[in-house]
């Protein structure tokens, strides 16, 4: 139990590090030293200890909120997450990555073990085969076989109905 509470205050120390972009960075340093306790009812809730209050977790939603001492009682204050921020970061990281395995391409170094080359990065050896005057030949051939056989059954079926009036 003491490490699964260990890992929630990590994670939460991590989800509020992201945050310390926009929000203060003295959130940090205190939830990684002090034990994590769930709340008696149902654990939705992982509370931190803190220099200055509590960290609290919401273990359904995610959400980090600082709860401080206040002179009308306790008062929690959501953390700032700016989701977009983290997104274009992930986003610029990815552009990076894949770059950066053209180049090793490019130069004709392999990729580290375990590292796959993106569909765009991947050296593709085929070209694309243009149909040599030949092979135009034979599908126009081919289609005026199919062609020919369409218009052969049409006139059976013609031949099948006047007949048969």
């Amino acid at each position: 139990m003491k490490q699964i509470g260990m890992a929630i205050a990590v994670a939460a120390a991590v989800v509020i590090g992201a945050a310390a972009l926009i929000g203060p960075a003295v959130l940090i340093g205190p939830a990684l030293a002090d034990e994590a306790t769930p709340d008696s009812e149902g654990g939705r809730y992982v509370f931190s200890k803190q220099a200055n209050g509590f960290l609290r977790l919401d273990s359904r939603s995610g959400a980090v909120s600082l709860c401080t001492e206040q002179p009308v009682g306790w008062a929690c204050q959501t953390a700032p997450e700016d989701r977009a921020v983290f997104e274009n970061e992930i986003a610029r990281l990815q552009s990076e990555n894949a770059t950066l395995k053209k180049v090793l391409l490019a130069h004709g170094l392999s990729l580290p073990p375990g590292v796959a080359p993106d569909a765009s990065t991947a050296q593709n050896d085929s070209t694309l085969r243009l149909p040599s005057d030949a092979d135009i030949d034979r599908a126009i051939a081919f289609v005026g076989h199919v062609w020919q056989r369409f218009i052969d059954a049409i006139a059976r079926a013609q031949k099948q109905v006047f007949n048969k009036s």
